[in-house]
């Protein structure tokens, strides 16, 4: 079983090696550098779809990300008394992190839960937001200055801007509180009853 007295047998080798005359080529820095970017960017993907539930896209992901990791880390392993590949390794974590944060926050994956508290029900925020395709949960309240309305809507978070932005103009004084949703069983997206629909009446025709 390797140890954690092996580990250290592994370093002491690798560094003994890197001392003993080891030269690093100037493109090592920068392959150590992208292979950070990387596994990380991919490590952060990964972990968005396992609390979303696609185990198999993460397990598929994890594949490629470990191999990528291994061959980072025996980089700096093979260089570990030159401060620069370690300055790579570090500088390609943090930029991974942002990398993988861009590609998420582009790729929108998953679901939200849209939270409204309307203190003038007058408005009728929820009837304004159904006219527009929207499925919302009108809840009666009652907040200090009286009666509020409370607006409950799950939508696909490549909605939610669109969402935000009706939302805002239509009740600027409304308090508005977004969560992540792991799983939905229905999207709420305007679009997506059109497709569910378009969907179903394939098979409308097929009976037993």
């Amino acid at each position: 079983m390797f140890e954690f007295g092996d580990y250290g047998l592994v370093l002491g080798l690798t560094a003994s090696a890197a001392n003993d005359g080891v030269s690093m080529a100037w493109y090592i820095p920068l392959l150590i550098f992208t292979a950070r970017i990387l596994d990380v960017s991919m490590g952060t993907i990964r972990m968005i779809l396992v609390i979303s539930g696609s185990r198999y896209k993460a397990a598929a992901l994890g594949f490629f990300e470990v191999i990528i990791w291994v061959l980072a880390v025996s980089g700096v392993f093979v260089f570990l008394s030159n401060p620069i590949a370690l300055i790579a390794y570090a500088a390609g974590f943090s930029a991974g992190t942002l990398v993988g944060m861009v590609i998420e926050d582009k790729l929108a994956m998953g679901y939200r839960v849209l939270r409204v508290i309307n203190s003038k029900p007058e408005l009728h925020l929820c009837a304004h937001l159904r006219e527009h395709g929207y499925r919302v949960t009108r809840i009666e309240g009652k907040g200090r200055d009286g009666p509020v309305e409370i607006a409950f809507a799950v939508v696909r978070r490549r909605a939610l801007p669109e969402l935000l932005r009706m939302v805002n103009q239509y009740a600027p004084l409304a308090f508005v509180t977004v969560e992540r949703a792991d799983q939905a069983t229905m999207a709420a997206h305007p679009g997506d009853a059109t497709r569910s629909r378009r969907v179903l009446g394939r098979f409308s025709t097929v009976r037993k």
